[in-house]
């Protein structure tokens, strides 16, 4: 009967010393391929950090029940400030709530969007936090607000020319190609404009010693696209995204703009495109107002 190959030191004796050699490369390979601590203490090797920003798959529930986790691990440490959340407006938020406060007292703190952002999804999350005593606070531009961005023109100064464009691939195709171009641009500054809300929201709640955690859409935290660009580079932050195996094909870009990638099962199959193609069908034009992503309506959302 085979037995399976331990990672431990063996006697290397005069006669067999190149099968030992031989061996010991085995076990050397063997103790390189551990495999990683279970998550949430893969977050140790991240800290200290101002700010951890968590991004996520919006419709991969997976994703949401390990930033539950995330929360529940940090604030057990001590090490969380606040969770700053896109799925809720800046000025928005549970500070001042009670830990046993209850889920109809933190939606209404947060003047909770449900058409936009299922309770269902990140209500375990919310409640983890305040359970916990951490506030949660709201960081996405308020609607009011999203018009005066799609017409400010000097978002389109914010990043880098090949950033700027990537922006405009990215709405490309979580439009399914179905947005004008005439849109493409107010749809970007309106991105880059929530990301400013959610860096200037994670800003506030920074406090020594501890780290403020942002939730959001992967586009929004990925290193040289979203959220840190708009804060100094002495506000030390680390990025982690989450994605499905459905997305594993972007992961080499992913890897260049994030610390850490974690890939969860793939989601059942879906032709998103061809949904937003029936709900947009005799549409002169697609709305361009969203409390939520640009991409919202498509899944896997950004």
């Amino acid at each position: 009967m085979l037995r399976p190959l331990l990672c431990a030191p063996v006697p290397c004796w005069p006669v067999c010393r190149a099968l030992c050699l031989a061996g010991a490369l085995l076990l050397a390979g063997c103790a390189g391929s551990a495999p990683p601590a279970p998550w949430p203490g893969r977050l140790l090797g991240l800290l200290p950090a101002d700010a951890l920003l968590l991004g996520e798959q919006h419709d991969a529930a997976e994703h949401q029940r390990l930033q539950r986790q995330a929360v529940q691990w940090l604030a057990a440490r001590g090490q969380l400030a606040a969770v700053v959340i896109e799925m809720a407006e800046h000025g928005h938020g549970t500070r001042g709530l009670p830990r046993q406060a209850s889920q109809a007292q933190a939606r209404a703190a947060l003047q909770w969007n449900d058409a936009a952002w299922p309770w269902s999804s990140y209500g375990p999350v919310v409640m983890a936090a305040v359970a916990a005593g951490v506030p949660v606070l709201g960081g996405n531009l308020p609607r009011s607000r999203l018009r005066a961005a799609m017409d400010d023109a000097a978002w389109d100064r914010h990043l880098p020319a090949p950033a700027l464009q990537r922006q405009y691939d990215a709405l490309r195709q979580g439009h399914c190609g179905l947005l004008p171009e005439a849109q493409l641009v107010p749809m970007a500054r309106m991105q880059i404009a929530r990301d400013a809300s959610l860096a200037r929201t994670v800003q506030q709640a920074l406090h020594p010693g501890q780290s403020v955690l942002l939730l959001a859409g992967n586009g929004h935290v990925l290193r040289r696209l979203g959220v840190p660009t708009h804060w100094p580079a002495s506000l030390v932050s680390k990025v982690v995204v989450m994605q499905t195996l459905q997305t594993q094909s972007a992961r080499t870009a992913i890897d260049d703009e994030a610390d850490m990638v974690i890939t969860t099962p793939a989601l059942p199959p879906r032709d998103a495109c061809a949904v937003l193609r029936r709900s947009r069908s005799g549409m002169a034009a697609p709305p361009a107002l969203s409390s939520a992503s640009p991409a919202a309506t498509i899944a896997p959302r950004p």
